[in-house]
């Protein structure tokens, strides 16, 4: 596993070898021991995954303390743009975002640290998105930004996207009191 710094302190981007031969691939996709050489150490408590169409944008979510969740993110069939805000107050990077494409091809993964809102665009049918993070879930805790905030400007990729009736709703940046 290569690990690789993003403008923004604490996101990752984590590169796995995969190992091919006549047969398929294979990689590892998580190692303790490697991550926490990167920097990363935590205890992951939850996997989750999502399926989506083409077009389709999540996000952006996070929750609030002490709920918050940290997140290791890959895609495990198709592709995603994936997109991580950051929330925290008092940090020089407050309201910036970093964009990564994640695809099955590739094999790389996003860490995402507590303090961050999250979101991807699924850019082809069936894209898996596999994700492990630090917290359980917890519905009260739920928080989020509009996916099409004026003031963060995020280039999403997808022309008309497809989104929940609940995304299409959530405040927007400068209404967001964050809670980090």
């Amino acid at each position: 596993m290569k690990v690789k710094k993003t403008a923004i302190d604490d996101l990752l981007i984590i590169e796995n070898q995969i190992f091919t031969d006549e047969r398929g691939g294979f990689s590892e996709t998580y190692n303790r021991q490697q991550f926490s050489q990167m920097g990363i150490v935590t205890e992951f408590v939850q996997d989750n995954q999502s399926v989506s169409h083409k077009g389709v944008i999540r996000g952006l979510h996070l929750q609030s303390p002490p709920y918050g969740q940290g997140k290791l993110v890959r895609v495990v069939n198709g592709s995603a743009w994936d997109v991580a805000v950051d929330v925290r107050k008092k940090s020089p990077t407050y309201g910036k975002y970093v964009s990564v494409l994640l695809s099955a091809e590739y094999g790389n993964m996003f860490w995402i640290p507590e303090g961050f809102a999250h979101g991807f665009a699924a850019l082809e049918d069936n894209t898996i998105f596999a994700y492990k993070v630090t917290n359980y879930y917890h519905k009260e805790s739920e928080m989020a930004i509009l996916w099409n905030d004026k003031t963060l400007n995020i280039n999403w990729n997808i022309p008309n996207p497809i989104l929940s009736q609940k995304d299409l709703q959530n405040p927007e940046f400068q209404d967001f009191i964050s809670p980090y």
